[in-house]
């Protein structure tokens, strides 16, 4: 696909998923009281799980893409998942765990708390991750194959070990 193509001159899902993430984190601040905590909570929760869901098969898409090779037939058809992918699921998943989570953090816990900080540090990982692999899946779309299906089955790890942490600090706070 070309760098001129319509997918790629005129990506408009960012801004939109952002501004909506933007509305809904007002409607959440400003209107939501703290008894709606378990359904917040419950958002949260499978906002994660599909951000999560995503950020671990986008690598290994791109694994089977730098196999295929960039002029391969299937090229085109993972191009097409990648950016379903990322644009259907993971960047609205992202938005709403980071509304949801901090109305949690805020609203719940005060911003307080060691592990909380900790947490919130991972996620800031996660997300500079997720920007990596949003970069790297427009490189894929112009045909751009620069790194090896070895990098991508390391850069697939990450978002698990991240994840692990994350967890193990929600559910044990050690600090």
């Amino acid at each position: 696909m070309s760098a001129t193509s319509p997918a790629v001159a005129k990506d408009r899902s960012v801004p939109v998923v952002l501004l909506a993430g933007l509305a809904l984190a007002l409607v959440l601040f400003l209107f939501v009281p703290l008894e709606a905590q378990l359904w917040i909570t419950a958002l949260h929760v499978v906002a994660v799980i599909s951000w999560m869901a995503g950020m671990l098969y986008l690598p290994r898409l791109f694994v089977y893409h730098t196999e295929a090779g960039a002029d391969a037939p299937e090229a085109r058809t993972f191009t097409v998942m990648e950016r379903r992918l990322m644009r259907g699921i993971i960047n609205p998943a992202m938005v709403l765990t980071w509304v949801a989570g901090l109305w949690l953090a805020s609203q719940v816990y005060g911003f307080q708390g060691g592990w909380l900080h900790a947490k919130i540090a991972l996620v800031v990982l996660m997300t500079g991750l997720h920007g990596y692999l949003s970069a790297s899946r427009k490189r894929f779309e112009r045909g751009e194959i620069t790194r090896s299906s070895r990098h991508w089955r390391i850069v697939n790890e990450v978002p698990a070990v991240l994840m692990v942490l994350i967890v193990i600090l929600v559910i044990v706070k050690p600090f």
